[in-house]
């Protein structure tokens, strides 16, 4: 018996050394694209990366999208710190009302946005928690885009990437000084509440963005009911993210959307919890050439409370 198996062993290892000198230059040829697959950065419109941070931050709006009580546990120096939820309807009533967590009215976001310095003929640059996080910077810079700013941007790889790139920090942000917004309405192209959803919504691939416990029907954070929207496809928001916190390459991002059946030229509509991370998703597969997706920003919260749900 060992004689048998100390043969085969002979047999696999030249069979090892074979596969090795021929394929010697094949295997270096793979590596090489493998190695360079995961280092191809993310490119788009809405995409900056730390260093264009670093050298801009003078002539910037640099926003801590995390939020006041996130920066000042440790922030950028210079950056303004700002939560979705001072652009959103979140004031009165709960998560799954009609109205909470939707944008602003116009006047009344105009008047927020002004209040905090962010003004539209500057370049504003936000950043999250890239996959630890929530996406907090894809909703506000959903928002801005919406109402007018054109030139809005967010960080690839978010605080940690400027951390590693070496921008100050320090635990308070920083106050702007107010500014005059103007916002004349909320451009509709890339949302879509309730209703328009449920009136069309055979015409739509829906993506859910949530994780995997989210999807299947557990209740984390209050929901009426656990589950998901009828045939929802899930694409998890932290798939956008490689290993080192960093967006996948456009190519690989386009695949992972092509492979889970939806097609660039399809009607998409995004949710997650709260329009957050659905929000984050939606500029990605903008960027990533799918241009008709829309970002439903009651989300689940609103259809699990008001239409049946899938587990």
């Amino acid at each position: 018996m060992k004689k048998t198996i100390i043969g085969l062993l002979a047999l696999v290892t030249l069979g090892l050394v074979g596969c090795g000198g021929g394929g010697d230059k094949t295997d270096s040829a793979d590596s090489a694209k493998t190695a360079k697959k995961e280092t191809t950065a993310f490119t788009g419109e809405y995409i900056v990366n730390a260093d264009y941070v670093k050298k801009n931050l003078d002539e910037i709006i640099l926003v801590d999208a995390r939020g006041e009580e996130e920066a000042n546990k440790g922030t950028v120096k210079g950056a303004t710190a700002i939560g979705w939820q001072n652009l959103a309807a979140v004031e009165e009533g709960a998560s799954g009302d009609e109205k909470w967590g939707l944008v602003l009215e116009p006047v009344e976001l105009a008047k927020r946005l002004g209040e905090k310095g962010i003004a539209k003929d500057k370049v504003v640059v936000l950043f999250a928690g890239a996959q630890k996080g929530w996406g907090d910077d894809g909703r506000i810079a959903w928002e801005l885009l919406a109402t007018g700013y054109k030139d809005v941007k967010m960080v690839d790889g978010g605080f940690a990437a400027l951390k590693k790139a070496g921008l100050k920090t320090e635990v308070e942000s920083t106050k702007l000084e107010p500014v005059t917004v103007k916002i004349d309405s909320i451009d509709q192209k890339h949302i879509i509440r309730t209703d328009e959803l449920k009136k069309e919504y055979d015409d739509y691939k829906i993506v859910d963005v949530r994780d995997d416990k989210e999807y299947k029907g557990e209740v984390l954070y209050g929901e009426a009911k656990g589950g998901h929207l009828p045939e929802a496809i899930q694409v998890r928001f932290t798939d956008l993210f490689n290993s080192k916190g960093m967006l996948k390459s456009k190519a690989e991002l386009t695949k992972l959307f092509e492979d889970a059946g939806l097609a660039k030229n399809d009607k998409i509509v995004t949710y997650c919890t709260a329009g957050i991370r659905s929000a984050y998703m939606e500029l990605v597969m903008e960027m990533c050439g799918f241009k008709q997706v829309k970002n439903y920003d009651g989300s689940y919260y609103r259809w699990a409370k008001v239409e049946d749900v899938e587990k």
